[in-house]
């Protein structure tokens, strides 16, 4: 973690503290965002690009995220519970 915030001090440091708009920091959430839907849309390198914006763990982390959220919406929409609507989506029985 100290090693990222050097680093991160130190590029900011060359680059005269201001990054330009392509290297500006992506949140994982964000990233989470664009590689689904570049998956969503089988756009391999979109999903490549997003997937480098943050390390795996996180990219997992924000992907789980936006799955559980997606699955709530979804089922409040629904009026079904989320085990339901989640079932449903992977195309298993209701059970």
């Amino acid at each position: 973690m100290i090693d990222r915030v050097r680093k991160a001090w130190r590029t900011w440091r060359e680059d005269g503290g201001t990054p330009s708009r392509r290297e500006r920091a992506h949140n994982l959430f964000e990233a989470a965002a664009a590689y689904v839907v570049a998956c969503v849309e089988d756009d391999q390198e979109r999903a490549d690009e997003a997937a480098g914006w943050v390390e795996p763990s996180a990219l997992a982390f924000g992907v789980n995220e936006l799955a559980c959220r997606a699955v709530i919406a979804l089922a409040r929409e629904r009026d079904e519970p989320p085990r339901t609507v989640a079932r449903t989506l992977l195309g298993l029985p209701a059970g």
